[in-house]
């Protein structure tokens, strides 16, 4: 007997990917709604092939996250979206609420901050018994994966997806395991992010000194009798702080405070006639062949041709 799928979604990043990916859709009053169209046509998707006993999706908030306390430059320099963008969050909030999948937010934290709550804490007590996939087109959920945790992850667009594991993590990462991925932002930093990391160490040199100290602990502990080129010694030194603060702003947090069970994450499928009245308000026709009124067993009654 097969382990039933606990999905979460990571909807902003799934938002920002169908937005650029998908070209400027129009609602009939003039909306762009293309996110919208994107966040569907993945939720058709990871609905048909993972067929979720349980099913979430997870959001961040416009207000400041204890990152951007600790550290005023995270993020500083990523260029703010288009409005239309935004414009499309609270819509696809109301599509959620029509497929009954239930949203998880928490000002303060990051959608990735819930999701790692949720894939922690939820299904420890199952008894092996759920398998946590995590829906995401940001990299930075691949440190959640273990034994009970896997991204199904869009990797070109919203078409493509590849299910990763922890074999899949140590041959992108010339072997680190996701757990290392953290301590490896902490040397290399992510631009994307703005983390710093540690100045002039790039991609190689981190993987290394990861793969022979295994955590930046170690290696601070062990820098003074360790063989390592006088150059990069110099560079640990002085970005000490900017090592250890990077680590912690790459880290996940899986200890959120929130109060939920199973049972309300718990997916029972919808009512098909109020999601095919809404997918006609956009317009969106040629999604209406995604939801099937003949199969109506929980998580199998959507069905693409």
């Amino acid at each position: 007997m097969g382990k039933d799928n606990f999905v979460i979604i990571d909807s902003n990043s799934i938002i920002h990917r169908a937005f650029h990916a998908l070209p400027p859709l129009k609602r009939k009053d003039g909306m762009i709604v293309n996110a919208v169209y994107g966040f569907l046509l993945v939720l058709f998707k990871l609905i048909k092939e993972l067929k979720p006993k349980y099913l979430v999706a997870c959001f961040d908030l416009p207000e400041p996250t204890f990152r951007k306390q600790a550290f005023e430059q995270y993020k500083a320099h990523r260029k703010k979206a288009p409005q239309e963008l935004y414009d499309q969050i609270p819509v696809i909030k109301k599509v959620l609420k029509i497929f009954n999948v239930p949203i998880f937010e928490k000002p303060g934290y990051e959608g990735d901050d819930l999701i790692g709550t949720l894939s922690n804490s939820l299904t420890k007590g199952k008894g092996g018994g759920v398998s946590n996939i995590v829906v995401s087109g940001d990299l930075d959920n691949l440190q959640l994966i273990n034994d009970n945790t896997s991204v199904y992850f869009l990797t070109k667009g919203i078409k493509n997806t590849v299910l990763l594991n922890e074999e899949g993590v140590r041959n992108k990462y010339d072997g680190l395991t996701p757990k290392q991925l953290i301590d490896y932002k902490g040397l290399r930093g992510d631009p994307s992010d703005n983390i710093p990391g540690v100045k002039g160490i790039g991609e190689k040199t981190a993987i290394k000194l990861i793969k022979e100290f295994d955590n930046i602990e170690n290696l601070y502990n062990k820098l003074d009798a360790a063989e390592i080129p006088l150059k990069v010694k110099e560079k640990l030194i002085q970005n000490k702080d900017n090592a250890f603060l990077s680590k912690t702003l790459s880290e996940i947090k899986t200890d959120v405070p929130i109060e939920v069970n199973m049972k309300d994450c718990e997916w029972g499928g919808y009512d098909e006639k109020e999601a095919i009245e809404m997918l006609k308000s956009f317009n969106f026709n040629s999604l209406i062949k995604n939801i099937s009124t003949e199969e109506k067993s929980i998580g199998q009654n959507l069905k693409l041709w």
